[in-house]
């Protein structure tokens, strides 16, 4: 929890009739179903009229990229693109204030070493968009872990299995940030994500919650590292997410969803959601393309240029994001279970945890 004082947002959306309420203070966010005759009728929004969180990527390189030892997404290790200008960040800002809730700071490096971090995380507070950014920890600074504390929501620090990874969770949690670990799921760690979960490896003190995103091959990432829906260890990963021996909270990025639904039986539909690309959230780059999703940061197809004056309106309304969501609405259409998944990710079908005969690319 930040020590800024964020106001709290309540929306209604007259295009998608739904209301959705966010505290910034304490991360709480809700929406209702569809409303009829002002009354709430359980049908889930399939989207909003604008995107409600955005992933920024200010980052057009990396510092660390000789350091770190994942295979990075963003290929940033091969990048050596411009970081996002503060007037271009605060174009994006402007045009989302009162609109959108949070701001996802990425791109292909670490936000925390961009050169106008601080005037960022300060921009975004005063308009009541709340930043929280993922972090490799490696050149993270004590004033910067201060700006954290008094700007961030929350900050993920990305699980390198690395002394710099322990280093950077001890400050952020020694100086009372909302601390995350985001863990990238992959062929080669599923094991040691077992043994965490089951309390038989011991791991980060003071976290508030695990976060488990699925592993891609784009960018550095391998397909020979995908977890495929017939390994054995993802039925035992779910069965320790159900039986978790962890003081911690856990969570999972959206691309999980199919895994949940055919493999974990203590999930609250309640409180997942399948891919909110085009949806709910959109990610712009550096160099400030509009795209439905980040993990399309290397596929033009995907990217709306927003240097022109387009606006981010235009891109929602684009029919290249539409494209995206016809995808979202069309695959797998026999399956019972497809309000819960949706099919999986229109961008990489086969990271889908889902074996079952109705599913359809």
């Amino acid at each position: 929890m930040s020590n800024f004082e964020y106001k709290k947002i309540i929306k209604h959306d007259k295009t998608f009739n739904f209301d959705a309420t966010f505290d910034g203070n304490t991360g709480f966010y809700v929406r209702t179903g569809i409303l009829k005759n002002g009354k709430d009728t359980g049908i889930d929004p399939f989207m909003a009229s604008f995107p409600e969180l955005i992933d920024v990527g200010i980052m057009g390189s990396c510092k660390c990229a000789s350091k770190c030892n994942v295979d990075c997404y963003q290929n940033a290790i091969n990048r050596k693109d411009k970081n996002m200008s503060l007037e271009n960040f605060k174009k994006i800002v402007d045009e989302c204030h009162e609109k959108t809730f949070e701001f996802a700071l990425g791109g292909a490096g670490d936000p925390d070493t961009h050169e106008n971090f601080k005037e960022i995380l300060e921009y975004c507070a005063h308009n009541d968009i709340v930043p929280n950014f993922t972090t490799s920890g490696i050149l993270l600074t004590d004033e910067n872990v201060a700006l954290c504390k008094e700007y961030c929501g929350a900050v993920a620090v990305s699980d390198h299995n690395a002394d710099y990874t322990k280093k950077a969770v001890e400050k952020l949690v020694n100086a009372g940030v909302k601390t995350n670990i985001h863990y990238v799921l992959n062929k080669d760690n599923i094991k040691d994500a077992i043994a965490i979960l089951k309390g038989e490896k011991p791991y980060y003190e003071g976290i508030n919650a695990l976060v488990f995103l699925l592993y891609k091959p784009v960018g550095l990432g391998k397909e020979d590292k995908v977890i495929k829906p017939d390994n054995p260890d993802v039925k035992d990963f779910f069965t320790a997410v159900d039986e978790k021996k962890v003081p911690f909270k856990l969570g999972f990025d959206s691309c999980s969803c199919s895994g949940l639904v055919n493999h974990c039986k203590s999930y609250n539909q309640l409180y997942i959601d399948y891919c909110e690309g085009s949806r709910f959230s959109m990610y712009i780059s550096a160099d400030m393309k509009a795209m439905p999703c980040s993990f399309a940061n290397q596929n033009p197809n995907w990217w709306y240029d927003l240097s022109d004056g387009a606006t981010i309106m235009d891109a929602w309304r684009s029919e290249l994001f539409n494209s995206f969501r016809r995808k979202l609405v069309n695959t797998c259409p026999e399956c019972k279970d497809r309000e819960a998944c949706s099919g999986g990710c229109p961008l990489m079908p086969n990271i889908c945890l889902c074996q079952r005969k109705e599913r359809k690319s």
